[in-house]
């Protein structure tokens, strides 16, 4: 437990700081998410193939080690879609989602801090993982989705033995209902949001990648965004490669949202540093990113400019399109999950530059998207 301590909570917008014991989950100043106040060291690209086949191999980039809660999660297959395009499986994570990379890390934590109760709030995945990695560690863990979730995936968060609360209205209802349980004493709340231990465990996505690649990375990575997760995550990983010296070049970061709910998309044409008016939630095949006002939309703008990179916006018979034409390939996701195909796979033919696409969430958890009209564009912004 004392490895725990060795890192502190910090607010990125005031420097208030917080031990990561004291359960506070957000700044208690601004009321925004925390950042963590650690260091990583370089990890020894050599050394890697003699070390366990999971992302704990990573072990000196990571804030916590020798867990207890692992199931294996992570070293995810990357395989060619194209001649430049590939796409790196992490549907194949043990919940079927990439959520898993930073869920054993927040259940983690919890287990050595020994909370009362764990709670979580999710559009699924980030659910289903906390669940299932809660179960591992043995907490109690109840969680928050919208009225609307996957039965699916409601159905799995069930089956691990967590306690779900479904919450009347949208995404950001639900994320408020959380909130307000987040604050009763002896709760651990494991928000993919406002908890920074969950980056530092979706980070080791990009670790994968300049391993699998021998010590580079592709030109380009490409991420589906709504809280901004896997992106934050991305950024923080290409930071610290490029730190140690373990990069020559830093890819570009190209974030995808579904048009229908766009609301950074929106921000970043309009060159601006932050989100404006709270957005309207809107009805989407992509509802794991369908985030109208994710809390840390000023990280994820200045991560993505700070790359070269941009956001593109893909529409619903895109989504649908490029969900078949994945299965096509043998590789059934669901429709959020195809979102970052859907938005390059017009270009993925031309000679350009190599490009990385997640496949995040299995097909199994939601099911095909129901018929519609023809595939368009991807558009940039």
């Amino acid at each position: 437990m004392l490895a725990v301590m060795t890192a502190m909570y910090v607010c990125p917008a005031d420097r208030t700081r917080s031990p990561v014991d004291s359960l506070a989950w957000c700044c208690p100043v601004c009321r925004g998410p925390w950042d963590l106040d650690f260091e990583a060291s370089p990890v020894p690209l050599k050394s890697l193939s003699s070390r366990a086949d999971s992302l704990w191999r990573y072990e000196e980039a990571l804030p916590l080690s020798a867990p207890v809660t692992t199931l294996g999660e992570g070293r995810t297959p990357l395989v060619p879609l194209t001649s430049s395009v590939s796409a790196k499986l992490d549907f194949l994570m043990p919940t079927l989602s990439f959520k898993d990379r930073g869920a054993v890390m927040l259940a983690e934590l919890a287990r050595r801090l020994g909370p009362e109760r764990v709670i979580a709030d999710s559009s699924g995945n980030a659910g289903t993982a906390i669940a299932a990695y809660c179960a591992r560690a043995g907490l109690p863990c109840t969680v928050y989705v919208p009225e609307a979730t996957s039965p699916k995936k409601t159905e799995q968060i069930r089956a691990h033995g967590a306690r779900l609360e479904r919450v009347p209205g949208d995404r950001e209802a639900t994320a408020r209902t959380a909130r307000a349980a987040a604050d009763e004493p002896g709760t651990f709340y494991a928000s993919h949001v406002h908890n920074p231990y969950f980056p530092h465990g979706t980070k080791t996505y990009v670790y994968e990648l300049w391993e699998d690649l021998g010590g580079r990375l592709p030109e380009t990575i490409v991420v589906p965004v709504g809280n901004g997760t896997l992106l934050l995550g991305a950024a923080l990983a290409i930071a610290e490669l490029s730190a140690h010296g373990l990069i020559d070049e830093r890819p570009a970061l190209i974030a995808v949202q579904a048009e229908a709910v766009s609301p950074l998309a929106t921000a970043f044409r309009a060159g601006a540093e932050e989100l404006g008016a709270p957005a309207e939630s809107a009805p989407t095949l992509a509802e794991g990113i369908a985030i109208p006002n994710p809390p840390r939309a000023r990280q994820i703008l200045r991560a993505v400019r700070a790359s070269g990179g941009t956001f593109r916006t893909v529409t619903e018979d895109q989504l649908r399109a490029a969900q078949l034409d994945l299965a096509s390939r043998g590789l059934f996701v669901e429709s959020t999950a195809a979102a970052c195909w859907a938005a390059v796979r017009d270009e993925a033919g031309r000679a350009g530059p190599s490009v990385v696409v997640p496949l995040c969430g299995a097909g199994a958890k939601t099911g095909l998207a129901p018929a519609g009209g023809q595939s368009g564009r991807s558009s940039p912004v």
